[in-house]
């Protein structure tokens, strides 16, 4: 163990020093990397000395996520105190069942969870788990949506059922996937119009739903997004919980992206209302900067996590009670400890670091768009209180532009389109970043699509 461990060490330090010089890698075509590179299972073990430079060799081409030019998803920079516990975690190996193998990691993992309730505002018999991605954490949702719509599906099945479910436009692409795999199927998904920010229009929710009705179909479901993918919009929580109210529906917040405003006085404001949601989820790997991955999903009635998931497994439930093995309030069975990383950035940072983390990030989006608002040469999209900073400067395509600083490695970005609309979508989550990372960013990106014009038009 004590050589892999070294072996580990070089790598890592080898990987920092070349992120410091070489921040974005030009991508090479799969076919030519996967030959290069010695990726190919053998029947005969490898010495070290054989082992070591591939494994290098695999690292060091691999896209570098934690630099200061990574703008390109909803996930970036590296957090030493987080990086470290999931380090531990993996040396562990628990797993995230029951209190006899995960000993203090269960505690660890209800006490994120506890907190995270608290700070929402949930009542004290809310409870929770984490998941690996948002993906999951929406399907849970769904799942304990329906079986409170229909108690007998967890017996006897959907068969004959016209439940329809409530989702904005611009919510997140999971959600009709999950409708499949849960037998709700994608065409009971209505998308809900947006208005002009990208959020879930009131006036069209009602229709839908008193349409649904008419037609004989069972509504059970409303997901707000906390945080939509491309334009970083906030539905209005507060307005969602009241129609749900009144019409007796589960009322879900997908806050995967931006749910982690809770930890913030000065932002928690955008999802007011939020604490009126069955169900609440948020990623602690994309705004606060823990590893991949980490999402957690909140419940405020905890019966619902026992009646949608639990299942009897007399070899495996054997010592503890329910409430110290979390395996009865989960999707999974065999799941890995994804609450050590987290809980050694909260603990290490304080719920005030964790809420200066958050502000940083819409401090920096702020300062972007202050500086493409400002300069007559950008188109944009955006507006305050968004991660997103979505523009297009001079005309340039934001597909050529995007994808042509991809593949001369100078900087990761991507780009997306509303309302008919494609721009640059630049991301600012990359908790590591400062305000000379934006501008750093913009002058290359200048420079750059300059370059792109001259060779473009000639």
């Amino acid at each position: 163990m004590k050589n892999d461990l070294d072996l580990f060490r070089s790598i890592a330090d080898e990987l920092m020093k070349a992120e410091q010089e070489e921040a974005v890698l030009k991508p090479e075509a799969p076919e030519n990397l996967f030959k290069r590179l010695n990726i190919e299972l053998s029947d005969e073990a490898l010495s070290d000395d054989e082992f070591g430079p591939i494994l290098r060799d695999v690292v060091l081409n691999t896209p570098r996520t934690a630099t200061r030019k990574f703008f390109n998803q909803l996930f970036g920079g590296r957090n030493s105190k987080a990086s470290l516990g999931d380090l531990l975690a993996v040396l562990l190996n628990n797993s995230m069942y029951t209190y006899k193998v995960g000993g203090p990691m269960i505690g660890i993992e209800k006490e994120l969870l506890n907190r995270s309730a608290e700070l929402l505002g949930y009542p004290a018999n809310a409870d929770g788990t984490i998941a690996p991605g948002g993906s999951m954490t929406n399907l849970m949702a769904m799942l304990m949506a329906r079986d409170k719509a229909q108690e007998e599906a967890r017996t006897a099945g959907l068969y004959g059922a016209r439940l329809s479910m409530y989702t904005s436009k611009e919510s997140h692409y999971s959600i009709p996937k999950n409708a499949a795999f849960m037998g709700i199927g994608r065409d009971q998904v209505r998308y809900v119009d947006s208005d002009d920010k990208g959020r879930i229009r009131m006036d069209h929710l009602a229709e839908l739903i008193e349409a649904d009705r008419a037609a004989g179909f069972q509504p059970f479901l409303v997901i707000g997004t906390a945080g939509t993918t491309v334009m970083g919009a906030f539905d209005p929580m507060a307005e969602i919980a009241e129609i749900c109210a009144k019409e007796k529906l589960w009322f879900h917040v997908d806050g995967a992206y931006c749910g982690s405003v809770i930890f913030s006085a000065k932002h928690r404001s955008l999802i007011a209302g939020a604490e009126k949601a069955d169900s609440f989820s948020y990623n602690a790997h994309k705004m606060l900067g823990t590893p991949l991955s980490c999402s957690l999903i909140l419940v405020k009635d905890r019966s619902w996590l026992h009646r949608s998931f639990s299942n009897d497994a007399d070899y495996l439930y054997q010592t503890d009670g329910d409430d110290y093995n979390p395996g009865k309030t989960s999707l999974q069975c065999g799941r890995r400890n994804d609450a050590l990383k987290f809980w050694t950035l909260w603990k290490s940072a304080g719920t005030k670091g964790l809420a200066e983390i958050v502000d940083r990030q819409f401090e920096l989006a702020n300062y972007a768009l202050d500086y493409v608002t400002s300069n007559p040469d950008y188109r944009v999209y955006s507006f305050k209180d968004s991660l997103g900073i979505c523009f297009n400067y001079k005309d340039v395509p934001a597909d050529l532009l995007c994808n042509s600083l991809y593949e001369e490695g100078e900087l990761m970005v991507g780009y997306g389109q509303f309302q008919g609309n494609e721009f640059v979508r630049l991301v600012s989550v990359n908790a590591g970043n400062d305000k000379s990372d934006i501008d750093r960013f913009f002058t290359q990106m200048e420079a750059f699509a300059h370059k792109l014009n001259v060779n473009h038009s000639t």
